[in-house]
């Protein structure tokens, strides 16, 4: 769809296309940093609308490299394997964030029962209640 344009920024078709629409004394006023700006500007449009657009360029002696970092719901049809992959990795999320929330609630139980002295294991201590008594004086 886009093809890259290896040569000046003055000859990329897309900025040519945008120039020719203007009048020269504006088309010569142009730095080539605009110009890049402008390529860039006009070329997301074809991007559609993401939440999270970043865009720009980075100066590296003679030459100028850009950066693009898009997200958003994906909209496109998936292959076979990659719903797979989406689903492995969503479960891996889902079972990280369950393990987490487990261990939360565990914690906050064993933190209830020792505030309320409720003694399970006689003698016996994991010392979070201590820790977490030294941490509130």
């Amino acid at each position: 769809m886009n093809k890259k344009f290896s040569g000046p920024i003055e000859q990329d078709p897309a900025i040519v296309n945008l120039l020719e629409r203007m009048p020269q004394s504006v088309q010569a006023s142009f730095s080539e940093e605009q110009l890049s700006h402008l390529r860039n500007a006009v070329s997301s449009r074809q991007w559609g609308h993401h939440p999270i657009d970043v865009r720009g360029t980075i100066p590296w002696f003679k030459y100028r490299y850009y950066y693009v970092l898009l997200a958003g719901k994906n909209h496109r049809n998936m292959t076979r394997s990659q719903l797979r992959a989406s689903r492995f990795f969503n479960a891996m999320l889902l079972a990280g964030f369950m393990t987490f929330s487990a261990l939360i609630g565990i914690l906050l139980i064993y933190l209830l029962k020792s505030a309320l002295g409720i003694d399970l294991l006689p003698d016996y201590s994991f010392g979070v209640w201590d820790w977490f008594k030294s941490q509130t004086d």
